[in-house]
């Protein structure tokens, strides 16, 4: 079995809430592919409930855009056959995201995170999520990701300089 390359563990310097490993405090998700799909798996507490034993609809936007953007980055490597360690390196922004919450999602369930690319070019990715608790899709969304950092530039379009 070939060990999991997380998405979020080539993403130096990240102090995001959701995906940041250099948040102490924050989701800390961890997404990977599993074929042509990027899964994540993560376990809420109850402190991240919005009422009694139910997932805070704001913490699911949370964990699907982090997701997402860490898919627009790994797919964009995955086009160019490059690891996601090798120069350039590339961030990605959310420009847009649609979520549908279908059913109430337990805080005390595995939560399981399924995004697919529908569309692409060289700077807008297109992707559908689910968001599964027992096996049970509770939220969809669709999310546009916008490359934002690309560090073979050094132009204004460069967010995080």
């Amino acid at each position: 079995m070939t060990e999991k390359k997380y998405f979020q563990d080539y993403m130096p310097g990240n102090v995001c809430f959701g995906c940041g490993k250099e948040h102490p405090e924050g989701l800390q998700i961890k997404s990977y592919w599993a074929g042509s799909a990027a899964i994540c798996h993560w376990q809420p507490e109850e402190k991240y409930r919005g009422w009694p034993k139910l997932l805070n609809g704001g913490v699911m936007a949370t964990i699907i855009d982090c997701h997402c953007m860490g898919t627009a980055m790994a797919y964009a490597y995955q086009q160019e056959d490059r690891d996601m360690d090798s120069t350039p390196f590339y961030r990605y922004a959310t420009s847009g995201l649609k979520i549908k919450y279908l059913k109430p999602t337990s805080t005390k369930d595995l939560i399981t995170l399924s995004a697919q690319i529908i569309e692409h070019n060289q700077r807008k990715i297109t992707m559908t999520c689910s968001l599964k608790s027992r096996d049970i899709i509770t939220a969809q969304a669709e999310v546009i990701a916008i490359k934002v950092y690309d560090s073979s530039t050094n132009n204004e379009t460069n967010q995080f300089e």
